[in-house]
């Protein structure tokens, strides 16, 4: 959980890589699969060619898939970022369709190359670049504190997948039927937002009837993070591609996708990159996805997410510009608020969200800032967090917001 700064202080992380550290920093048991490794002399990159520490992580995420999906699913390994295995998946839907368009969601974060910051919600990071990737269509996220048809719980839901519905079917549209729609189960660079699991389920349906693929982008809200090892479990839905990249490599560069054999329509050589064959990420990987499964611990970030949760939640009482709390497992975002501003829904606060992180800083809390104008301050510590750090973390996030209180 702890970091230390060249001037020796010790900070709590609460951002853990972007979610990358699901076991925190130099846990003992990935260091010494590691250093077990390089000691006996083995290759450190090998490319496409097959070894025991490929074949064991491969085992390994074969067992985290869900057990439908993986029974007809087949593996692409990628450049080591996420964003090259949105990429990947990208390609892939247009090889398997034959169609050209993709759809994204307001909110969304997928990465930072030509054809996934085409795909990416906020305008300001996006718009320096021209001819970003075309025939991108975006369609409302399910954000309930922001609903874009002001509507609140099943009515919003319902809302959202009827124009969904309406946009694929209507032939006056004006947007064509797409290769693929993209879609982060808890939208995380977006400001922590969940997508309920109604609308998951909506979702697939929709897209299943219209012949549409269902890319899950899982790189930051997958491996355990939510409570469960892939966020849209919740839904008990399959999805058609999996992007999988931060925590699957156990905390160094590994990112690939996991996608069904129907669409396995492209050539041999059709998705390369000089890191695919990381072999120190497959033994880093391979130990921690082994000990997310055969411990509790997946299963304990749902309790500590939970008090969390609610220990924020007592804090929204007397504070009057936290607008909304909201997160599943350990990926929990608050967004602060201008309280003088009209409406229900008020205008993000992103200077007083600044504030408060930075006070949080100077107690020895790292935290990230995200969503609508920077506003949302969001909580993403390791998975293997203690309850007695957890109430540190709290405590340290409460006492600084008193002190910002007292300087308003």
């Amino acid at each position: 959980m702890f970091v230390q700064d060249t001037e020796d202080q010790i900070f709590i992380d609460c951002l853990a890589g972007a979610g990358t550290f699901a076991l925190g920093h130099n846990h003992p048991d990935v260091v010494n699969a590691v250093t077990e490794y390089i000691s006996t002399g083995g290759p450190w990159q090998t490319l496409d060619i097959t070894s025991p520490a490929k074949n064991n992580f491969v085992s390994e995420v074969y067992k985290i898939l869900p057990d439908e999906f993986s029974q007809s699913a087949k593996l692409q390994f990628c450049g080591p970022a996420g964003t090259d295995a949105m990429e990947a998946a990208i390609k892939l839907a247009k090889i398997a369709t034959g169609r050209s368009g993709i759809w994204s969601f307001s909110g969304a974060y997928h990465g930072m190359t030509n054809g996934t910051l085409a795909l990416m919600g906020n305008i300001n990071t996006k718009s320096p670049v021209p001819g970003l990737m075309a025939d991108v269509q975006f369609m409302p996220f399910p954000y309930e504190y922001r609903c874009p048809f002001g509507l609140t719980g099943a009515e919003s839901i319902k809302a959202n997948l009827n124009y969904l519905e309406h946009q694929l079917s209507d032939q006056h549209s004006g947007t064509p039927l797409p290769a693929a729609i993209v879609v982060e189960a808890i939208q995380g660079e977006g400001g922590v937002i969940p997508a309920p699991k109604e609308w998951l389920q909506g979702l697939r349906e929709i897209t299943e009837r219209h012949g549409v693929l269902l890319i899950l982008d899982e790189i930051q809200c997958g491996i355990g993070r939510s409570g469960d090892m892939f966020a849209f479990e919740i839904a008990d839905i399959n999805p058609d591609v999996i992007a999988m990249s931060k925590a699957v490599g156990g905390g160094l560069p590994m990112a690939l996708i996991a996608y069904h054999e129907k669409l396995d329509q492209w050539k041999p050589g059709a998705h390369t990159g000089t890191f695919r064959g990381n072999q120190l990420a497959m033994i880093s990987g391979a130990k921690t996805l082994k000990i997310l499964r055969e411990t509790n611990l997946i299963e304990s970030v749902k309790e500590k997410g939970q008090f969390l949760l609610e220990s924020l939640h007592n804090l929204k009482s007397d504070c009057d510009f936290i607008g909304d709390i909201r997160g599943r497992g350990l990926m929990i975002g608050i967004e602060i608020v201008d309280t003088q501003s009209a409406g229900k829904s008020k205008a993000p606060n992103p200077e007083l969200a600044t504030k408060i992180q930075q006070q949080c800083l100077q107690q020895g809390l790292i935290l990230e800032t995200g969503g609508r104008s920077g506003a949302t301050i969001r909580f993403l510590p390791p998975l293997n967090i203690s309850q007695e750090e957890l109430k540190t973390v709290t405590n340290i996030f409460i006492s600084s917001v008193a002190e910002v209180m007292r300087n308003l």
